[in-house]
């Protein structure tokens, strides 16, 4: 009786732990968060890098890729991945300078262009956005990815939504964004200007941004259905700006149509008028 009864625990064990460790070993790791092709949504502008090519010429850095527009002298747009692999403890560089990537011969804009325009030095991809690494950091502070930004867009809005970009990383998400400028003309602290630098950088009309939200995981462009949050915003570079970046919500429709720019171009056809047509109503913060 006693021998059945423990031969029976005994056995009842064996099988307990072979499942347990069954379960163990069947169990799927989470993804881990990776640094992901910048470009992995399209070329919106089919830019090339081709000094022929001035107005819409490609580069491709590791941390961002833009097209540089040589007779504005800042970018017509900037394309990055977000992920918690960028992130890290890098502080701030601060060491904004010209970007020897440019062709000879074509003018480098300086930080100092900026001095005295009542215009902020405005990054297109965030400097917060690149903190892995000093180097991921610093790259950010190239003029090539920067704007003539009104001082209450840059530091109130724009930060805002930034802030909340990276809010969505912590919360375990992915994230691929396109940030770009379009028109002529803002309203910086010292008033109305349509250029800077003796007229060598355009100071931009709007200023706008396209968020693609997924969580982690692999494969990326393919997990995009049209149930994946697209927040598309379009502001104007006004220093009298709302602080409150979702009252500039939009369609990437609507963004396109202002810009000639094709948006989400490696997205099926369709999935990019269901995802393009719609203006996000989530949350903000």
């Amino acid at each position: 009786m006693k021998y059945t009864w423990f031969r029976s625990g005994a056995l009842a064990f064996v099988a307990l732990l072979a499942v347990s460790c069954a379960k163990t070993d069947d169990a799927t790791p989470s993804p881990a968060a990776g640094r992901d092709d910048n470009l992995a949504l399209g070329n919106p502008s089919g830019a090339v890098a081709s000094s022929a090519s001035p107005t819409n010429y490609l580069l491709v850095k590791a941390q961002y890729t833009l097209s540089y527009n040589r007779d504005q002298g800042k970018p017509n747009w900037v394309s990055w991945h977000l992920s918690s692999a960028w992130l890290g403890s890098a502080p701030r560089q601060d060491d904004f300078r010209v970007d020897a990537d440019l062709p000879s011969g074509w003018y480098q804009v300086k930080a100092t262009d900026y001095s005295g325009s009542g215009f902020d030095r405005g990054h297109n991809c965030p400097s917060a956005d690149r903190t892995s690494t000093v180097a991921d950091n610093s790259a950010t502070f190239l003029m090539s990815n920067m704007m003539p930004q009104a001082p209450q867009n840059n530091q109130q809005t724009w930060a805002n939504l930034e802030n909340y970009a990276r809010s969505l990383v912590d919360a375990g998400n992915e994230l691929y964004i396109i940030c770009g400028s379009y028109g002529k003309g803002g309203t910086g602290s010292a008033g109305y200007e349509t250029t800077i630098a003796g007229g060598k950088v355009t100071v931009p009309a709007r200023c706008w941004k396209v968020l693609v939200v997924l969580p982690v995981g692999n494969n990326d462009v393919s997990r995009i259905t049209a149930s994946t949050r697209v927040i598309a915003v379009n502001t104007p570079n006004d220093n009298a700006l709302s602080s409150n970046w979702g009252s500039y919500r939009t369609s990437v429709d609507a963004i396109e149509s202002a810009t000639g720019y094709d948006l989400l171009s490696t997205l099926p056809m369709s999935l990019q008028a269901t995802l393009e047509s719609q203006t996000d109503t989530g949350p903000t913060n």
